[in-house]
C-alpha cells in the first residue's frame, strides 16, 4: 500500500513503546473500516499486512454461481474460472483487490480514526503497565498546564492530574515548575488522565523524610503516624530499631538540613517530629509538643485520654483553633479531652459538683457561678434573681428556677478550706518539644480562651466561655 509503510510502523512502535503488532492490527481494521465504505458493507473482505513487502492486502471472498445477481457477494463461474481454472459452482474464491490506496477521503478518515482510537488505548495500556507497580511512590514532573483549578503535570512519559482538592491551598505553582508528588492512583481505562496525584495526603510527608534520612532507608528509623493539616502544621512520629540512634535527631539533621528540606518542599508546612511510644500516655504528651503536660489518665476501653495541662499551657495545648490537639488526637488515633489543672481540681470539688447536677448547668455556666463566688448550690440558695441575670446566660425565670431548685436540693461545704490539688504527671519528666520545625507559630499562646479543649479525629470540642 504504501511503500515506507514498514519503517512508519517500526518507527512508531519504537518512539511510544508498545508491540507493533498491535499497530498492525489496528492499520488492518482501519483498512477493512475504509474499503467497507468505499466498496460497499456487505462483502466478505479480509485484510492482511504483508510484512515482506510492507505492504496492506485486501482480499474479498464471494461464492461462484452461474449468473451473478449480486456483484458484492457472488462471481459468475465464468469470471471465476479466468481466477481459477479449478473453481467449481457452489465455492467461495477469494481474490486480491487492487487499487486500494485511492480510498477516497471520507473512508480515508475513518481509517485514520481508527488508527488513532487503537493507538490511544495500546499506549494507555502501556501507561499502566509502567506505573501500575510505582503506586505510593514520589515521583517528579513539570507543570504542564491548569484546567479548572486541576493541574496537569507531564512525567515525561505521560501527562498526570494534580486535582484541585489534593493541593497545598495558598500555594501556587507557574507554569513550567518542576514539581513533587504522590503517585496515588493508577486507573486502567479512563478518558480523562490515568495517573492521579496527591500532595495533602499524610503519606506524602512521610515519603518526603524516607528520601531526606538514610536511616529510614536502612530501616533503623520508622515512621509510625503522620497527622497532616496541609499547608498549615504537621506531626509526625518515628521510633528507632537501636537505642544509639535518636529518631527524632535522624530526622531533623545536621542544623535541620533534612527537615528544612521538606519544610521547604512543602512550601513553608510546620511541622512537629515526636518520639513514638508504645504507651498511650507518653505518647501522647509527647505528641502534644511543645505544650508541658502535667498528668494523663487513659481509658482503653473508650480509646479515650484525659489529659491535665498548667494553666498557663492550656491555650498552647489547644492550639491555634484546636490545631495542636486535633492533629495529636488524629496522630494517637485516641479521644483526647485537655483539661487546665484548675478546671481539673474543681471538677474534683463536691460543692462544683453539685452545681452541675442542676438543671440546665453546664461546665461553662458552672465556672461563671464559680466566677461570682457561687461556690456551691447552699450558697446559690441564698442568692437572689438579681445576682443571677448579671450573667449572660441567666436570664429571670432560670435564676428563680435554680434558686428553687438549690434550695430543695442545698449543699453543705466543708468549714475548713479545701488545699488545692496540683495533679502531676505519672510518667518521668521528658524534655519537650522533640522538635517544631517550621515557621514561628506566634499567635498560638493566648488566641484560645477556653477553659478545656477535646479532639477527636478530625473534631474539637471546646467550653464557650
Amino acid at each position: 500500500m504504501l511503500s515506507d509503510l514498514k519503517r512508519i510502523i517500526d518507527q512508531i512502535s519504537r518512539d511510544r513503546g508498545f508491540d507493533k503488532t498491535l499497530l498492525i492490527e489496528a492499520i488492518e481494521e482501519a483498512v477493512q473500516s475504509a474499503a467497507r465504505k468505499k466498496f460497499g458493507s456487505r462483502r466478505d473482505m479480509e485484510v492482511r499486512y504483508n510484512e515482506e513487502f510492507g505492504e496492506v492486502e485486501v482480499f474479498q471472498f464471494r461464492i461462484v454461481v452461474e449468473e451473478a445477481e449480486d456483484e458484492q457477494t457472488e462471481i459468475s463461474y465464468d469470471e471465476a474460472r479466468k481466477l481459477d481454472a479449478e473453481v467449481q459452482i457452489g465455492d467461495e474464491l477469494g481474490e486480491k483487490m487492487e487499487d486500494i490506496t485511492d480510498l477516497g477521503r471520507i473512508a480515508a478518515q475513518s481509517a485514520k480514526q481508527v488508527i488513532i482510537h487503537r493507538m490511544k488505548d495500546a499506549e494507555r495500556e502501556v501507561i499502566y503497565d509502567m506505573f501500575k507497580d510505582r503506586v505510593g511512590e514520589v515521583v517528579s514532573g513539570i507543570v504542564q498546564r491548569f484546567e479548572r483549578g486541576n493541574m496537569i503535570v507531564n512525567l515525561g512519559r505521560t501527562d498526570a492530574i494534580l486535582p484541585k482538592d489534593q493541593q497545598i491551598p495558598k500555594r501556587s505553582f507557574k507554569q513550567g515548575d518542576r514539581i513533587r508528588a504522590y503517585l496515588k492512583e493508577v486507573r486502567q481505562t479512563s478518558r480523562d488522565s490515568q495517573l492521579i496525584l496527591s500532595r495533602t495526603c499524610d503519606e506524602f510527608l512521610g515519603k518526603l523524610f524516607h528520601m531526606e534520612v538514610p536511616e529510614m532507608a536502612e530501616g533503623i528509623v520508622r515512621v509510625m503516624g503522620v497527622a497532616r493539616e496541609p499547608g498549615f502544621r504537621a506531626k509526625i512520629a518515628v521510633s528507632s530499631s537501636e537505642g544509639d540512634v535518636d529518631p527524632v535527631g535522624a530526622c531533623v539533621g545536621m542544623k535541620g538540613s533534612r527537615v528544612q528540606n521538606v519544610v521547604q518542599e512543602l512550601q513553608g508546612e510546620r511541622i512537629d517530629i515526636v518520639t513514638w511510644s508504645p504507651d498511650p500516655a507518653k505518647y501522647v504528651y509527647n505528641a502534644l509538643a511543645p505544650a508541658h503536660v502535667s498528668m494523663v489518665m487513659a481509658d482503653e476501653d473508650a480509646n479515650s485520654l484525659l489529659v491535665v495541662v498548667p494553666n498557663d499551657q492550656l491555650s498552647l495545648a489547644i492550639g491555634r483553633q484546636g490545631q495542636n490537639v486535633r492533629l495529636a488526637s488524629k496522630l494517637i488515633g485516641w479521644r483526647i479531652d485537655v483539661k487546665s489543672e484548675q478546671r481539673y481540681n474543681n471538677l474534683s470539688d463536691e460543692g462544683y459538683q453539685s452545681l452541675l447536677k442542676l438543671q440546665g448547668v453546664d461546665e461553662s455556666l458552672a465556672d461563671q457561678l464559680l466566677g461570682k463566688n457561687i461556690f456551691s448550690t447552699a450558697v446559690l440558695a441564698e442568692k437572689s434573681i438579681d445576682d443571677l441575670i448579671v450573667i449572660r446566660a441567666i436570664d429571670e425565670e432560670f435564676a428563680a428556677r435554680l434558686i428553687e431548685e438549690a434550695k430543695v436540693n442545698p449543699f453543705v461545704a466543708k468549714e475548713e478550706p479545701q488545699e488545692e490539688i496540683i495533679a502531676e504527671t505519672n510518667e518521668p519528666k521528658i524534655e519537650s518539644p522533640d522538635a517544631v520545625i517550621g515557621e514561628e507559630d506566634e499567635s498560638v499562646v493566648g488566641t484560645v480562651s477556653e477553659d478545656e479543649g477535646t479532639a477527636e479525629t478530625g473534631a474539637v470540642e471546646k467550653s464557650d466561655e
